[in-house]
């Protein structure tokens, strides 16, 4: 019987822990595909989980909604040994041991297998941000942006998501602004092909007004809050937002007023649940025309599962950049 390491969330009473333990595949939940993970990667998820203690199912748990390695057992006919394969979101971290953890069994409902064009290392170097971006930018095109248009807004841009759709909008040619909360960062964002970088308050309504200047072609937002209200007031006519994150906050005040003078669209993307058959398209994709260009050590920091507690307090504080990746 195999045994391996993982990082496992308990609660006992009222008490939680988190730390590495010893574990063997008997401990594993069921699942038709076992594997051996070579990368997890560190979503704000992630961080709400571990350190917050929301959105988990049952304990123990071990967290992670993102995996990549290799199959070493599959009573599944998709998949045989050898075959390097992802997993991201579903259940997995939540309400199913996830990618913290050197093996993993997992419902072969949920395999991706690894698309041309992608490492293991890369494809959790894009892990759910990735494939969040992706999507965010898959429906914006479809919902009519091109390059000519105008200005696309990137919100939160020095997060996985917003660092990924930074670099993916100027890879095809979009003039982008990104916003963020740290000044220092500006650097970091033009390398990553920003053609601005604006502060993090002046996206923010502070006034409550519904409709403001028209300014942003598009704009992906994985913040919400009081940033998507102020989106929503200063997108151009016929423009769209993708909300994809709510690190701002769940709640949004705003009016029927920029929906119906300007004809704005709010797009709602979802990587949880997002269709099989889809998913493997976006993902396709990502190992192909909107393969990042910038899948180095700049936006990317790779950690141990033994560092992993203290990336996961950062992460909900803010405190981390860009990608983070686990190496099993």
């Amino acid at each position: 019987m195999d045994t391996f390491q993982a990082l496992v969330l308990d609660k006992v009473d009222d008490q939680t822990t988190l730390e590495v333990k010893q574990l063997t595949t008997a401990d594993l939940p069921e699942g038709e595909v076992t594997i051996r993970v070579a990368y997890s990667s560190v979503n704000y998820k992630d961080g709400i989980v571990a350190i917050h203690n929301q959105l988990v199912e049952s304990y123990p748990l071990v967290p992670g909604i993102d995996l990549a390695g290799t199959v070493i057992d599959s009573t599944d006919k998709q998949f045989k040994t050898g075959d390097e394969v992802i997993v991201t979101s579903y259940q997995l971290g939540t309400g199913h041991f996830g990618g913290f953890s050197e093996i993993a069994r997992v419902p072969a409902d949920w395999v991706v297998p690894l698309p041309k064009g992608l490492s293991l290392k890369e494809a959790m170097i894009l892990g759910t941000a990735g494939l969040t971006a992706a999507l965010s930018v898959e429906k914006l095109e479809m919902n009519g942006l091109e390059p000519q248009k105008g200005p696309v807004l990137v919100a939160g841009a020095t997060g996985g998501v917003g660092s990924i759709s930074v670099n993916i909008l100027a890879m095809k040619g979009y003039d982008v602004v990104a916003s963020t909360g740290k000044s220092n960062e500006a650097d970091y964002l033009t390398g990553l092909g920003a053609k601005q970088v604006i502060q993090r308050n002046e996206v923010q309504d502070t006034d409550q007004l519904p409709i403001r200047e028209e300014k942003w072609a598009a704009a992906i937002d994985p913040v919400g809050g009081k940033t998507l209200q102020y989106i929503l007031s200063t997108l151009q006519y016929g423009g769209s937002v993708a909300t994809c994150g709510l690190t701002g906050g769940v709640e949004v005040s705003t009016t029927v007023v920029p929906f119906i003078s300007r004809s704005i669209n709010w797009l709602g993307i979802d990587s949880v649940q997002y269709p099989m058959d889809q998913r493997l398209k976006a993902w396709s994709r990502l190992g192909d025309d909107l393969k990042p260009t910038m899948l180095h050590e700049d936006m990317v920091r790779e950690v141990s599962l033994a560092e992993l507690p203290d990336v996961l307090a950062n992460i909900v504080n803010g405190k981390v950049r860009g990608r983070t990746i686990v190496k099993l």
